[in-house]
C-alpha cells in the first residue's frame, strides 16, 4: 500500500542544495579548472609543462587556487539556478497531461514524487531507478537540461568572463575589482558577455546530454544492482541509500565523460573568445582560424582535464544534491505522518 502526504521541498530548498554542491565542487577542483584555462590559452603547451610552470612560481600552492572566489560564485550560484530551474521544469513537464499523453513523460509511479508542496508523495516508488526526481522521456531529459543550463549560463556570464580572465596569465589583474574595471573600461558591458554564443552552444548540449545519459545510466545500473544484491527499502522496491549513492555517482562520472567529449570543441572556442576577443571576432571565425592555424586537435585542447574535472564535479554535485533532497524530504514526510 502507499501513503500519500504533501511534499515540502520548496524551490528555495533546491536552490540551497544546488548552491551547496556548487561551492563544494568549485573549491575542491579549482586547480583543474585553472590548468585547463592555461592549456587552452597557450595552444602549444602541454599539461605537464603548464603544471611545472605554475608550481615553479612563488606561492605555487596559492597559484593553483587562483580565481577560486569567482569560480565559487559562478559555480555555486550557477548550480543553484540550474538545479532549482531544472526541478521546476521537470515538475511542470511531469504534471503536464498533454506531454504525458504524447509520451514525453514516462509512465512511472515515481513522477511527481517528493518534489514540491503542490505534488503528492507516494512511498511506493519505481523499482527501476535510484532517482529522487520525476522520471521523464529521453527527449524531455535532453530538453529540460539544456534549457535550464543555458538560462543559468546567461545570468552568470559576467562572472564566467571574470573567472577566465583572472585565471589566465594573459592578464595582469591584481584583483577581481581591477579585472571588472578594466573590462568595463576597455570593452564596455559587451565584454562581460564575450563568448556567450560558444558557451551556450557548449553548455546547453552538455547539460541536455548529461541529464539524458545520467538518467539512463541510473535506470540500468539500478536494475543491475537490484538483480545482483536483491536490495530493497522498507515500504517499496527502490534501491537502498548506500546503493543509490553509488549508482548516482558512477552514473554521474559516465554521463559527464560522454557529454564532455562531445562538447569540448565549443569549450576550446569559448576560452579563446573570452581571452582574446581582439583576435577572434566570433565563434565561427574563431573555429575556422583555430583549425586553419593549429589543426583540428586545437579544438580538443584541455579535453583530458575538462573530462576529469567534469566527471568528478558533476558526479559529486548530482550525488550530493539528490541525497540532500532525498534525506530532507524523507524527514519531512516522516514528520507529517507522525502528526
Amino acid at each position: 500500500m502507499s501513503k500519500e502526504q504533501p511534499a515540502r521541498a520548496s524551490s528555495s530548498f533546491h536552490f540551497i542544495a544546488g548552491l551547496s554542491t556548487g561551492i563544494l565542487s568549485a573549491s575542491l577542483l579549482q586547480p583543474a579548472d585553472l590548468l585547463k584555462t592555461r592549456v587552452q590559452q597557450a595552444r602549444s603547451t602541454s599539461l605537464l609543462h603548464t603544471f611545472r610552470s605554475i608550481t615553479s612560481e612563488p606561492n605555487s600552492l596559492r597559484q593553483l587556487w587562483r580565481g577560486t572566489l569567482p569560480s565559487v560564485i559562478r559555480t555555486g550560484f550557477g548550480s543553484a539556478l540550474y538545479f532549482s530551474s531544472l526541478n521546476a521544469l521537470r515538475q511542470h513537464v511531469a504534471r503536464s497531461n498533454l506531454l504525458a499523453s504524447t509520451g514525453v513523460v514516462s509512465s512511472s509511479p515515481n513522477n511527481g514524487v517528493r518534489q514540491s508542496r503542490t505534488t503528492t508523495i507516494t512511498t511506493t516508488t519505481s523499482s527501476s531507478s535510484s532517482s529522487s526526481l520525476p522520471q521523464l522521456s529521453n527527449l524531455a531529459n535532453l530538453t529540460t537540461g539544456a534549457i535550464a543550463r543555458a538560462s543559468a549560463g546567461f545570468i552568470m556570464m559576467p562572472i564566467t568572463v571574470l573567472k577566465v580572465r583572472y585565471e589566465s596569465s594573459l592578464y595582469a589583474y591584481s584583483s577581481l575589482r581591477s579585472a571588472f574595471s578594466a573590462i568595463l573600461h576597455q570593452e564596455g558591458l559587451k565584454g562581460f558577455f564575450a563568448g556567450f554564443g560558444a558557451t551556450a552552444v557548449r553548455d546547453a548540449p552538455y547539460a541536455g546530454l548529461y541529464v539524458l545519459f545520467y538518467e539512463q545510466s541510473k535506470k540500468r545500473l539500478s536494475g543491475w544492482w537490484r538483480k545482483k544484491d536483491d536490495v530493497t527499502r522498507a515500504g517499496g522496491g527502490s534501491a537502498a541509500v548506500g546503493s543509490s549513492i553509488s549508482i548516482n555517482f558512477v552514473s554521474g562520472v559516465m554521463a559527464a565523460g560522454l557529454a564532455t567529449a562531445v562538447t569540448n570543441p565549443f569549450d576550446a572556442v569559448k576560452t579563446r573568445l573570452q581571452l582574446m576577443p581582439g583576435r577572434y571576432a566570433n565563434m565561427v571565425q574563431a573555429t575556422r582560424r583555430m583549425v586553419r592555424e593549429e589543426g583540428v586537435r586545437s579544438l580538443f585542447d584541455g579535453l583530458g582535464l575538462r573530462a576529469g574535472r567534469k566527471a568528478v564535479s558533476s558526479a559529486l554535485a548530482w550525488t550530493v544534491y539528490e541525497e540532500l533532497i532525498r534525506r530532507a524530504e524523507t524527514k519531512w514526510v516522516e514528520a507529517d505522518v507522525s502528526l
